[in-house]
């Protein structure tokens, strides 16, 4: 079993970025987190690598219920999104899947949450 889904589109890291943010708004995601790898990399490290971002994606209603179900779920919350240029012109757009990153879970209400949202982020990733 694969740990993500991915795709890769044509254009620019912003414009497919602005596409992901609007996927991910169309299911009721909103992004709470941004991590730009390649600028802290190159402040922290001096090191210089392809733009990549990583989008925490959060849907409310379903962090809300994972949170019922298990309350340490938080540990593996967000969502992560990552949004990397592999070629010119070209970028990929990877999602974690929810099912492989909770498999260590053993809670039947989170299985069934973990399911939900791995169709929703499966989709966004087709859509692009």
């Amino acid at each position: 079993m694969s740990y993500y889904f991915t795709t890769s589109v044509a254009g620019t890291v912003d414009d497919v970025e602005q596409k992901v943010r609007e996927a991910l708004g169309a299911q009721g995601f909103g992004v709470l987190t941004y991590i730009d790898v390649q600028a802290t990399l190159k402040a922290k490290l001096d090191e210089d690598i392809p733009p990549y971002r990583i989008l925490g994606a959060c849907n409310p209603p379903f962090a809300h219920r994972a949170l019922q179900a298990e309350n340490k779920i938080g540990t593996m919350l967000p969502c992560n999104v990552v949004v990397q240029r592999t070629g010119e012109g070209t970028v990929e757009v990877s999602a974690v899947d929810p099912i492989a990153s909770m498999q260590a879970v053993t809670n039947p209400a989170l299985t069934e949450i973990a399911t939900e949202i791995r169709g929703k982020l499966q989709g966004i990733i087709e859509s692009l």
